[in-house]
């Protein structure tokens, strides 16, 4: 097998349904595919689409809790592939674009992971796909906006690369499950998900234990692949015009509020320890101000946003 798709899905369907007919098709032209489809506890009629309409066509797992990186894990353990692509269900990448990042892996044995230019449908550039480490200095600049004033400078503009040459592939840190292409011995030396992240940061960690398994991580501007960012947690713009996904405040809430949550988790886990008492204290400090800041959010705003 040759390319393996992770695709975890939370609620939804009708973003599925279009995800996997849309890599069905890819199947046609590259023929060695296999789509994974784990399920996160779905009540929107996910299961029922995938175990009775695609019964024959994909592998569907029923992940026992709603966990992402559960999901990664479930999905990872039974594919077969050369390459693992996990794909967010809003993602629609096209068989030449894959073949172009297989080639350039293959061309490259630095290189583990690749992702490619993310598009909105809009046609802006999702920069989360294009991301540095955050480390205290660059979470500070991103969040005083010094990265927005400064784009191109390598001192403030260190969370999303903006400064790199999109002229040509580039080396990154951090890129989003929604869309990464990696190859398998990578995989097997980082082995797992850490799934003590919920969702959020769980990308990061990833991509950094890929980076300290010897790996590279690399951008490839010249593949364009159509995202519709958000629908994956209900977000309003996306889902509201695709019909995407059934909107769950409660959980959109959930996903809200754990961004912070997997700041801590990867800031102890890989960060503390790089950074003396005082920067730590500082760090977990802004955390706790920005959790009580989200928090208040949501008790003025109700569910209603």
């Amino acid at each position: 097998m040759l390319i393996s798709f992770i695709i975890v899905n939370y609620n939804t369907k009708e973003l599925l349904k279009d995800c996997v007919n849309n890599l069905l098709e890819i199947k046609k032209e590259i023929h060695e595919v296999e789509v994974i489809v784990v399920d996160n506890q779905s009540f929107d009629g996910s299961e029922e689409l995938m175990t009775y309409e695609y019964k024959d066509k994909v592998t569907f797992i029923k992940n026992p809790k709603n966990n992402l990186p559960d999901g990664h894990n479930l999905g990872y353990q039974a594919s077969t592939g050369k390459y693992v692509v996990h794909l967010g269900t809003d993602c629609y990448p096209k068989a030449k674009d894959l073949l172009e990042l297989i080639r350039y892996v293959e061309e490259n044995p630095s290189v583990g992971l690749v992702t490619a230019k993310l598009v909105t449908k809009d046609g802006s550039i999702d920069w989360d796909a294009h991301r540095g480490l955050v480390t205290p200095w660059v979470a500070l600049t991103h969040w005083t906006g010094l990265d927005n004033m400064f784009p191109t400078s390598k001192l403030f503009g260190g969370y999303f690369l903006k400064y790199k040459d999109f002229s040509k592939p580039h080396e990154i840190d951090v890129c989003i499950s929604h869309f990464m292409l990696i190859k398998k011995e990578a995989y097997q030396k980082v082995d797992h998900w850490d799934n003590t992240y919920f969702m959020y940061g769980e990308d990061m960690d990833f991509c950094l234990r890929i980076q300290e398994a010897g790996y590279k991580i690399y951008y490839i501007p010249g593949v364009e692949i159509l995202h519709y960012k958000g629908g994956g947690i209900g977000r309003t713009t996306t889902a509201e015009e695709m019909n995407a996904s059934r909107r769950d405040y409660n959980h959109m809430k959930k996903v809200r509020m754990e961004t912070v949550r997997a700041m801590r988790i990867f800031y102890a886990t890989h960060m503390a320890k790089r950074y003396p008492f005082f920067i730590n204290w500082l760090v977990y400090f802004g955390m706790f101000l920005l959790q009580r800041v989200r928090a208040l959010f949501y008790f003025v705003k109700g569910s209603g946003y």
